[in-house]
């Protein structure tokens, strides 16, 4: 185990601005093409599985790496909490994808991320993967471009970029990734990915679950989820996994594992889920703006500005992106 390290550092590419925004508005053309097939709508993570609301609660006692930004001192928020299924279509809950959780703790009061002004919030965006099965934005957005037309195209594409051999490795890669048994909302750890700032140091996110994983294979998650709710409060760990070297704990490289017997969790918080009535007029309003409210890693304090070409990337694809559901 290594000790937190301020040492890191990020990696501009001095054509990041324009692929960025060329990605940006593939983007924004296949937001287009599905809102009119759905309504408007996200780019990914079209389909809303729930929106609920709950608190956070940043705990004392914290390291001193930890100690910045929202985890500065104890304190509780209340939080918006978006689970979503990651496609751009709203296909079926049975059908592989990735899952997202998102969080945005409200009533805050700092410096935003943008460098535009202050911000009364801190979004995480989680994923039920630990790292992203591509290194870099232009993996990812080659990948969505050609997915959307279907699997000759993406086959195309993978060899075209890795050869024969390597698009079959590939092949193998994806397939473990978005082929990921998914147990539900309740049960599974949720992760950042990507690095983000803690004061000096950098840092991924992890949410552990609620409740223990089970095999069984739901076909409504929402449903599934809301079984665990209604039995009771629901309390989800938030941690932070330090960055401790460039070899070990990568910034730029989104596709890499941060190994835990290097760079351990340590528990900042937690996320509690009271039980609520979707159905509710209450529990209609936490859907409605859920499903209204942009969720953003940008949409940050200062002291956890998002790191790495992916999340630089997506400064500017959730910008266009927000602006195409208007």
């Amino acid at each position: 185990m290594a000790a937190p390290s301020t040492k890191w550092r990020e990696r501009v590419g001095a054509d990041e601005e324009m692929r960025h925004a060329l990605y940006a508005h593939e983007f924004s053309e296949l937001q287009v093409r599905k809102s009119e097939r759905y309504g408007k709508g996200r780019t990914l993570h079209r389909k809303q599985i729930l929106g609920l609301e709950g608190r956070f609660e940043v705990l004392g006692g914290l390291p001193e790496a930890a100690c910045h930004g929202l985890f500065a001192k104890p304190a509780a928020y209340d939080a918006l909490i978006r689970l979503s299924n990651g496609g751009p279509d709203r296909q079926d809950d049975r059908k592989p994808d990735v899952r997202g959780f998102a969080i945005k703790v409200r009533g805050l009061s700092g410096a935003g991320a943008l460098g535009s002004g202050p911000t009364n919030c801190q979004d995480f965006l989680l994923i039920n993967h630990s790292a992203f099965a591509f290194a870099g934005a232009d993996e990812f957005v080659g990948l969505v471009r050609n997915t959307v037309k279907g699997p000759r195209a993406v086959l195309r594409y993978l060899v075209g970029r890795y050869g024969l051999l390597g698009a079959l490795a590939q092949v193998r890669r994806f397939s473990r990734t978005f082929g990921k048994p998914f147990s539900g909302f309740a049960s599974e750890p949720f992760f950042s990915a990507a690095p983000i700032a803690c004061g000096p140091y950098a840092a991924r996110v992890r949410l552990q679950p609620a409740v223990a994983k089970t095999k069984k294979r739901a076909g409504d998650w929402a449903s599934e989820f809301l079984a665990h709710l209604n039995a009771g409060p629901l309390k989800f760990e938030l941690q932070l996994q330090f960055f401790v070297d460039e070899a070990s704990t990568p910034i730029e490289d989104a596709s890499k594992d941060w190994p835990e017997d290097v760079a351990p969790y340590v528990t900042v918080g937690v996320l509690t889920l009271p039980p609520q009535d979707p159905e509710s007029a209450k529990g209609k309003a936490a859907a409605a703006a859920a499903e209204s409210t942009a969720f953003d890693p940008w949409r940050a304090l200062a002291a956890h500005r998002p790191l790495g070409e992916v999340m630089r990337a997506r400064r500017v694809v959730y910008y266009e992106s927000q602006k195409g559901r208007r």
